[in-house]
C-alpha cells in the first residue's frame, strides 16, 4: 500500500469513527430531549440557514421533528455562499446545511463552528423546463444542443456560479457537453437554485438546470418534466451540515434528527444519495 492510499485508508477510518461517536451522541441527545421536555426555553427557536435545494425536503423534516419533540426552527433558504458569508460576518444562525461542503470547512477553519460538521448528502443535477418545452429535456442535452446550433432566440436558466454550488455545477454540465460558449450569453441567473429553477418553468426560457430534489418535488412535478443528468457530467455536490459557535439545544436536537432514519428517508425520497450510499462520501 503506497503512503497516498494509506493516508486515504486512514483519514476514512477516522472519519467513520467520528460518523458512529456523532450517531450515538445525536440519539442519546434525542432520547434526553424526550424525558425532559420542560427544559427548553419557549423562545428557544433558532433559525437555520439552508441551501435551496433543501426546500421540500428540509420543511416535512422540520414538520416531522416539531411533531416529534415539540420544538420549532425556523427555515432560511438561500444559496450556500450568500449564508456562509453571512455567517462570516456574524449572522445569528444556529444551523447551517450547505450544498457545498467548501463552505462547512472554510467557517471550520475561521473559528465560526463547532466542529468540522457531517456530510448529510449527494446532490444531483436535473434538467427541467415545461411540458411546451419538453423536446429539450434529456439527460445528455442533446435537445438543448440543438436548439443552439438553429440559431433561435433562446434563455436558459441556472443559479449563479458565483454563490451557488448547484450553479457551479450546472456550468460544469454545460462545459462536459460542450454548450457553455453558446449558451453563456443566453443564461438567466438565480440568486439561488430555487429561483433558477422558478425561471426555467416562468415561460420566458425554455428551461433550465437545476437540483434534481426540486426537480422531485410535487408541486413543480406536476407542470414540468425533468431528466437526471448523469453525475459524470459535474463534480459531486457533497453537502455539509454543521453547528454554529451559539447553537442551543433545540439546534442540537434538530441536527440529531437530521441524522435520524426518520430524517434519512426524506431526503432519500427527494433524490439525494446518502453518504454511505454514495464512494465519493469517503
Amino acid at each position: 500500500m503506497t503512503m497516498h492510499c494509506y493516508a486515504r485508508y486512514r483519514q476514512a477510518s477516522i472519519d467513520n469513527g467520528h460518523s458512529v461517536y456523532r450517531l450515538l451522541t445525536a440519539a442519546l441527545l434525542l432520547a434526553l430531549l424526550a424525558l425532559q421536555p420542560g427544559t427548553v426555553q419557549a423562545d428557544d427557536v433558532p433559525i437555520v440557514a439552508a441551501a435551496s435545494d433543501l426546500q421540500f425536503a428540509l420543511e416535512e423534516i422540520a414538520q416531522d421533528f416539531t411533531a416529534t419533540s415539540g420544538r420549532r426552527v425556523r427555515l432560511n433558504f438561500g444559496s450556500s455562499g450568500n449564508f456562509r458569508r453571512q455567517i462570516a460576518q456574524g449572522a445569528p444562525f444556529e444551523v447551517y446545511l450547505s450544498a457545498d461542503e467548501a463552505y462547512v470547512r472554510a467557517l471550520y477553519r475561521e473559528g465560526h463552528t463547532r466542529d468540522a460538521g457531517d456530510l448529510y448528502a449527494i446532490g444531483r443535477v436535473a434538467m427541467i423546463a415545461t411540458e411546451k418545452n419538453a423536446s429539450v429535456v434529456d439527460p445528455d442535452l442533446v435537445g438543448l444542443g440543438r436548439q443552439l446550433a438553429s440559431g433561435l432566440p433562446l434563455r436558459f436558466a441556472i443559479a449563479n456560479p458565483e454563490h451557488a454550488p448547484y450553479g457551479v455545477a450546472a456550468r460544469q454540465v454545460l462545459q462536459s457537453r460542450g454548450l457553455w460558449s453558446a449558451i453563456q450569453p443566453r443564461l438567466i441567473l438565480g440568486e439561488n437554485v430555487s429561483q433558477a429553477t422558478q425561471f426555467a418553468l416562468s415561460g420566458n426560457t425554455i428551461g433550465g438546470l437545476v437540483a434534481y430534489s426540486l426537480a422531485l418535488a410535487p408541486p413543480l412535478r406536476e407542470r414540468s418534466v425533468h431528466a437526471l443528468i448523469p453525475a459524470k457530467y459535474h463534480e459531486p455536490l457533497r453537502q455539509r451540515m454543521v453547528l454554529l459557535k451559539d447553537a442551543g439545544t433545540t439546534a442540537r436536537a434538530f441536527y440529531a434528527y437530521l441524522q435520524s432514519a426518520a430524517a434519512r428517508r426524506i431526503f432519500n425520497r427527494y433524490g439525494f444519495v446518502l453518504p454511505d450510499e454514495d464512494a465519493t462520501a469517503q
